[in-house]
C-alpha cells in the first residue's frame, strides 16, 4: 500500500540501462534479497541504492535506516489494519473483530510467500534487527490497544487494553515461529488457529 505522502518519483543512478525501482515496496524486496544472499551486517545501504538504481539520498527519502527497509511500508500496512478495526461495527464482539484484523494483517498471497518468509527469517532472527523491530512492534499493539481502549470505555495506556495487544502479538509471533521452523506449515491455517484460542480467552471480556 502507498502511503498518502509518498515521495516524488526516484531518480535513476548513472548507470545506463538500468531502470530504477519505483517504490518503497520495491526497494525493500531489493534490499530482503540482498541481506539474505550477503548477510545484513555485510550489507550497505550504498550496496542496497545501487542494486536498486537509486541515489543513497533518494532512498533516505524513503527509509530512515537500513533497518528501517527490512520493514517495508509497516506504516501503510498499519493504516490499513486502524482502519479494518474502525469500520468494524461496534455490534461485533472485540474477540471477533481482534481475531478478523489478527488473520487479514497477516494474511500474504501465495506468490509472495517466499519472499515474506525471506523477510521474516531477517526480521526474527537478525540481532541487529531486532531492536527496531521491537519499536515496530511497539507502534503495532498501540492500534490494537487504542481499539480495544474505545470498545471497553478505557485509556489506551490501561493495563488490560495493553494486555491484550501484547496477547495479540504474541499470537502472531508463535504463528511465525512455527512457520519459520517447519516450511510443511501453512502461515494463514497457523494464524487462524492461533487467533481462535486467543478469541476465546478475549470473548470473556464481552
Amino acid at each position: 500500500m502507498t502511503p498518502s505522502d509518498a515521495p516524488a518519483p526516484l531518480t535513476q543512478t548513472g548507470q545506463p540501462g538500468r531502470r530504477p525501482v519505483t517504490s518503497r515496496a520495491q526497494i525493500s524486496a531489493v534490499a530482503i534479497d540482498l541481506f539474505t544472499a550477503n548477510g545484513f551486517e555485510e550489507t550497505s545501504v550504498d550496496d542496497v541504492a545501487d542494486a536498486a538504481g537509486i541515489a543513497r539520498r533518494t532512498l533516505f527519502r524513503y527509509y530512515p535506516s537500513k533497518n528501517a527497509i527490512a520493514w517495508g511500508d509497516f506504516d501503510g500496512h498499519l493504516d490499513a489494519m486502524r482502519a479494518l478495526l474502525t469500520d468494524i461495527p461496534p455490534t461485533e464482539p472485540i474477540a471477533e473483530a481482534l481475531r478478523r484484523a489478527l488473520i487479514s494483517f497477516n494474511r500474504v498471497p501465495p506468490a509472495e510467500l517466499a519472499g515474506h518468509r525471506r523477510r521474516m527469517t531477517l526480521l526474527l532472527g537478525v540481532p541487529a534487527l531486532q531492536a527496531h523491530s521491537m519499536l515496530m512492534y511497539a507502534e503495532w499493539r498501540q492500534v490494537v490497544a487504542e481499539f480495544c481502549a474505545q470498545r471497553l470505555g478505557l485509556s489506551d495506556d490501561d493495563h488490560l487494553p495493553q494486555t491484550i495487544a501484547w496477547m495479540c502479538l504474541g499470537t502472531a509471533l508463535a504463528a511465525y515461529d512455527q512457520w519459520l521452523a517447519d516450511p510443511a506449515t501453512d502461515l494463514e491455517t497457523l494464524i487462524i488457529t492461533g487467533s481462535r484460542t486467543l478469541a476465546e480467552g478475549v470473548s470473556a471480556l464481552s
